[in-house]
């Protein structure tokens, strides 16, 4: 078998008809394979700096030889910015990652909430100092994406000088950001950097209230933000049929609880805080909303549900949209199932609702 040429890179010995973005991710999961997570950091962090020696010598990367490049891929678009120099490897890793994927990179900004978990990460200040830090680590990644030049930052946390990449994000001015946090300081963050601020299934009252909060903070540097609610929509045929699933999983969750000797602690992150306060109202909340699950664990994460038909369900989501909720992020407690259920119904009929009513809108 003939050695192959290369002095000629993947890409031109291919002869691959396909966009270079794809035909990289074809070339990418043939070479590392499923499993290799652990190593793509390593090739990323070189990648970037072989990218800066070499794009004068060969132009494209559509041409660099193999000899010269390493192989790149990135899966976990969400972290936490601490100790990594942005302007180093994330900020950069970002934009080659959008490059490669055609723009379709987004990034979840995650600060931290809880005290005892940061400090088992090597992170040990408060609440405020975490979110001052994540305010200047995104000043300089939003200026990595977009300087045309080389720039300088010196803040507390991070300092940086003659920072630039070369490589921009096909999405314009660059990728999106989404933000969460609820206390004051998170919400200060998100109108200065966010493009989606995302929050959990609240009720209604409690997301107008954020939703002109975030709003108010955006205006102060003249920008506006987008929204995302994060909900797990539980669906059947019949109401009645829907709720006694809820009430099935809700026995689920106390039994599987019972057994591994969870103990329900005070959550000492704020949206968690809020989805308790709500909670504590009553576990069927506005026309949907249940909060069963979050009762029952504290309300960690992502655990409030609609409940109903799906097109009881998707009038609810219209609901929020009418707040200001533009993107939904759903999921189920039973991932696969629930998933083809949302993809042949909920979704189409939520789309459905919601072109009607900008039409609606539109007419008057």
């Amino acid at each position: 078998m003939a050695e192959p040429d290369y002095s000629k890179s993947w890409y031109q010995r291919s002869g691959s008809k396909l966009p270079f973005s794809e035909s990289l991710a074809n070339h990418l999961r043939n070479e590392l394979g499923p499993n290799a997570a652990h190593r793509y950091d390593a090739y990323l962090e070189v990648f970037n700096k072989l990218r800066d020696q070499y794009a004068n010598k060969y132009g494209d990367w559509e041409d660099w030889p193999e000899s010269e490049y390493l192989k790149f891929k990135a899966e976990d678009a969400s972290f936490r910015p601490m100790f990594v120099q942005p302007h180093e490897q994330k900020a950069r890793q970002f934009a080659t990652l959008d490059v490669f994927n055609g723009g379709r990179t987004a990034v979840h900004i995650i600060t931290g909430g809880d005290d005892r978990e940061l400090r088992a990460d090597g992170s040990h200040i408060g609440k405020d100092e975490r979110y001052a830090r994540t305010d200047e680590y995104l000043s300089v990644v939003r200026q990595e994406w977009t300087s045309e030049q080389p720039f300088d930052f010196a803040g507390t946390y991070f300092q940086v000088e003659g920072a630039h990449s070369t490589v921009k994000s096909p999405q314009q001015p660059h990728i999106p950001l989404y933000f969460g946090g609820s206390s004051p300081a998170a919400i200060a963050v998100a109108g200065k950097h966010a493009d989606v601020y995302a929050l959990w299934g609240e009720t209604y009252e409690q997301v107008r209230e954020i939703v002109a909060q975030v709003r108010a903070e955006a205006a102060k540097h003249g920008r506006t933000i987008r929204f995302s609610l994060s909900l797990r929509p539980i669906l059947a045929e019949t109401e009645e049929l829907a709720w006694a699933r809820a009430d099935s999983i809700l026995q689920q969750a106390t039994a599987l609880a019972q057994k591994s000797g969870f103990v329900r602690r005070e959550p000492p992150n704020e949206g968690s805080r809020r989805l308790l306060a709500a909670a504590a109202q009553g576990s069927r909340l506005d026309k949907r909303l249940w909060t069963g699950i979050a009762g029952l664990l504290g309300a960690q994460g992502n655990s409030t549900s609609l409940v109903g038909t799906p097109e009881q369900v998707a009038e609810a989501l219209v609901d929020y949209y009418d707040l200001g909720i533009t993107t939904f992020l759903i999921r189920g407690f039973d991932p696969l199932n629930d998933a083809i259920d949302y993809g042949k119904r909920l979704i189409p009929l939520t789309r459905q609702l919601i072109a009607e009513r900008e039409q609606a809108q539109q007419v008057a």
